[in-house]
This record gives structure tokens, sequence and C-alpha cells, in this order.
């Protein structure tokens, strides 16, 4: 089992910056990757950002390049989301998600990750 704790969130500007961080403790070894999702109010939740630990790799919805960087220690259990240049559109529940070994996958597929965090609220203001 795989317990994760998301934080950084809270209450931004447009245009600001926020960091979000993501630890991961319990059975942690033989991960292939972590991302985030979000969900906004009234909408499904999407794919933001994943890192898969085989390269490192880092892929990111269309939405959000340029803009948001995910970066991971793998040694820490640990994952990360800078967001730069922040919208209102950008308002959402922020989760971390995980995976456990796999030789297939999809990353932007959230049935893929086995487990979430609780996630953290990220408001921005117009």
């Amino acid at each position: 089992q795989v317990q994760l704790v998301e934080s950084g969130g809270g209450l931004v500007q447009a245009g600001g910056s926020v960091r979000l961080s993501c630890a991961a403790s319990g059975r942690t070894a033989d991960s292939s990757a972590m991302a985030w999702f979000r969900q906004a109010p009234g909408k499904e939740r999407e794919f933001v950002a994943a890192l898969e630990w085989s390269g490192p790799i880092s892929r990111y919805t269309n939405s959000v390049k340029g803009r948001f960087t995910i970066s991971g220690d793998n040694a820490k259990n640990a994952v990360y989301l800078q967001m730069n240049s922040l919208k209102p559109e950008d308002t959402a529940i922020y989760y971390c998600a995980s995976v456990g070994y796999r030789t297939f996958y999809v990353y932007s597929d959230q049935n893929t990750y086995q487990y979430w965090g609780q996630g953290t609220q990220v408001t921005v203001s117009s």
C-alpha cells in the first residue's frame, strides 16, 4: 500500500506561482510513474502532468505546457508541480497519483493510477 500526501495549495492572484508537493510513503518501490490531476468545480478530473521514472520523462497536458513543471526525487519518493503564470481556469483541487511497476500504461489516464492523495485546493483569483 502507498500513501500520498499533497501540500502547497492556496490562494494566488492570476499571473502568480504556486509549488505543490506530494510525498509518498509505504510500498513505494518500483513505481513506474507519478502524476498530477485536477478537478475544477462541476468538471471531471483531468490529467495535468506526469513524471515517468524510467527517463525520467515529463508529460503535460497542452493547457499547462510552458507554465507548469513536474519534477521528482525518486530517492525521497516525492514529486513536485511548479505552477507559474497561473490563470483563473487553473483553479481546482489538485491530486497526486502513483502507479506501481507496469510494462505498459497510459500516463494520462486516471484509471492507470492505483494510489491517490486527498487533494489540495489551488484557487487563482483574477
